[in-house]
């Protein structure tokens, strides 16, 4: 089959979607369309959006509407079962750590435990009756965790309503949709060559190059997914360099200081779960990245990897997309 493609930039990404040829092109504006829509309501970097005067008028309650109720409510949950590692008010410790600064100096001990108390998902207030939220003062939400992922999925949503059954949306390799089976390839977050463990940890006598197909040194290996998202988490090009030690932008709202493993893969059906789900688990051991990925599996079908430090694998469920 011939497709076309189509790239834009939203949500600091370039967002590439494929579909066969036989579509018009109007339908792209279609797609694009409810991406936009997402970022101008929901985006917190987007001036005037729920969101934003959320965060702007912390300490006061907000009105919203049903789907931003809806989004926090299910993040709420998800933050839940991941074991608050996963927070949506860590604004303010990123914006401590100088991730909008130019010149970002380490932040002290006491500087690091002042603001975290100001990070706490659970203070967040949700008025269903009312249609309306606040957060405590002084605390900010951010969505770039997941409004990219949400989107992306509400737009696969209407891809199938207009009937297309074999398409791929590429999110800044973020994150993945695939709707019919699509190859994908794990890449490696650095050129090491990581070591593959099971769901017991023990090590699999398997070389890189096998998993790869083509044995390419930054691959780790290829995937296929149908009708699934694909959802990934690392640091190796968003990081901060203080005094040449790198710094990467997902901090644990337990510590307060940046996480330390390499990468995250996660493979749902939802791009949104997926997002948050693989940001969570960036901030996990392998035992607990186990435990969560089996309370989260009597949810909903999820397999995934996590990649450690040391630049070990472990993985949940994965054998079948090899």
């Amino acid at each position: 089959m011939m497709y076309k493609v189509q790239v834009r930039f939203l949500f600091h990404s370039d967002i590439k979607i494929k579909i066969p040829e036989i579509y018009d092109d109007s339908v792209f504006d279609r797609l694009f369309g409810i991406l936009e829509d997402v970022n101008e309501k929901y985006n917190s970097y987007t001036k005037n959006s729920y969101i934003d005067k959320i965060n702007k008028n912390n300490g006061h309650f907000v009105k919203v509407n049903d789907e931003i109720i809806n989004i926090l409510s299910k993040i709420i949950h998800l933050s839940n079962v991941i074991g608050e590692e996963y927070d949506i008010t860590i604004m303010p410790l990123i914006r401590l750590w100088g991730f909008y600064k130019q010149n970002p100096i380490l932040p002290s001990l006491e500087e690091i435990k002042k603001v975290r108390k100001l990070v706490g998902y659970k203070k967040i207030i949700i008025d269903k009756k009312k249609k309306r939220v606040k957060i405590e003062k002084n605390q900010e939400i951010i969505t770039g965790s997941f409004i990219k992922a949400y989107a992306i999925e509400k737009m696969a949503q209407e891809m199938r309503k207009i009937g297309i059954k074999d398409a791929i949306v590429n999110a800044g390799g973020s994150s993945i949709i695939a709707i019919d089976e699509w190859g994908i390839i794990a890449e490696n977050p650095e050129e090491e060559r990581e070591v593959l463990r099971n769901e017991k940890g023990m090590p699999i006598k398997i070389t890189q190059k096998e998993y790869a197909g083509a044995g390419e040194y930054n691959d780790l290996f290829e995937i296929k997914i149908k009708d699934r998202s694909y959802s990934t988490s690392n640091q190796k090009n968003t990081y901060l360099l203080i005094n040449n030690e790198k710094y990467g932008y997902i901090i644990s709202p337990k510590t307060g200081f940046p996480a330390q493993n390499k990468q995250v893969g996660v493979i749902t059906e939802s791009a949104f779960f997926g997002d948050i789900i693989s940001t969570g688990l960036y901030n996990q051991t392998s035992k607990k990245f186990y435990e969560i990925m089996e309370k989260l599996s009597e949810e909903m079908e999820i397999s995934g990897f996590l990649i450690d430090k040391d630049g070990e694998i472990f993985y949940f469920n994965m054998e079948k997309y090899f």
